[in-house]
């Protein structure tokens, strides 16, 4: 198998303020986020990164994505460091999360050639990747709607199709379908699986274990920053369903969870 990406001993700590620490009740005024975390995703794999709110996983993706640096460790983008090559790193992937809003005043036309123009993406390969990818998602009717006007599940598929417009290798999905309908859940899943049978490579993370189960060919189980077990799906769940491990891995690492 070739190796496209390799997370190596990650760390990231934050800084509390006085106002967290009052909400959330604690007197630290630090929190580990990610501690010594370290993985390796595969060409033409969907890797899943498992765990409960809280545990680290955004805060991965947002290192790998280069958005944040980790405090120490690093990671191998096809070769390109996250934290000494960033640019590079940009120009290979793309990157979905739900904490990135799109801006509502425009709409999806123009923030597809935008994007384009920035990735400089020649004219005639943008007309015909924006044709493909608004056919694949239904975007052509609401192609000069303001973002502001589209439902929610609309503007989750316009969000993904400008996170592709230059046909990245690798591709980084925070909780691709939270807050979808069933409906434009499956047109996401699907097009995930796609985009795998054209040898992508794909890191999404998740807490729905069905949504591994359908996708993932490998997946980590991440808990309180940590790497807990990291392996193939066929291999995790050989002897038990994923809900069962992962519980049994919660209550070894934190406690009971009831």
């Amino acid at each position: 198998m070739t190796e496209i990406l390799k997370a190596s001993n990650l760390n990231k700590t934050f800084k509390l303020s006085a106002r967290q620490q009052k909400i959330e009740k604690v007197k630290e005024k630090k929190r580990i986020a990610v501690n010594n975390l370290s993985f390796s995703a595969y060409k033409g794999e969907i890797f899943g990164l498992l765990g409960p709110n809280g545990a680290g996983k955004t805060t991965v993706l947002r290192m790998l994505s280069t958005m944040i640096k980790p405090d120490s460790g690093d990671a191998l983008i096809n070769g390109a460091s996250v934290v000494k090559q960033s640019e590079l790193v940009r120009s290979k992937i793309g990157f979905l999360t739900s904490e990135l809003k799109l801006e509502e005043f425009f709409t999806p036309n123009y923030l597809f050639d935008f994007f384009a123009d920035l990735h400089k993406i020649p004219t005639d390969v943008r007309i015909t990747r924006k044709r493909e990818l608004y056919d694949k998602f239904g975007i052509g009717d609401f192609a000069e709607v303001k973002v502001a006007n589209l439902s929610t599940g609309m503007k989750q598929k316009v969000s993904l199709v400008i996170s592709l417009v230059h046909n990245p290798e690798i591709i980084i999905f925070d909780e691709p379908t939270n807050g979808l309908d069933v409906l434009t859940a499956k047109v996401v899943t699907d097009f995930l699986l796609e985009l795998k049978q054209q040898g992508k490579t794909i890191i999404v993370s998740t807490h729905i274990f069905s949504l591994v189960e359908k996708i993932c060919d490998r997946v980590g189980i991440i808990i309180d920053g940590r790497m807990i077990v990291c392996d193939t799906l066929k291999n995790i769940t050989a002897e038990k369903s994923l809900e069962d491990i992962f519980f049994d891995v919660y209550a070894e690492t934190v406690g009971d969870c009831k």
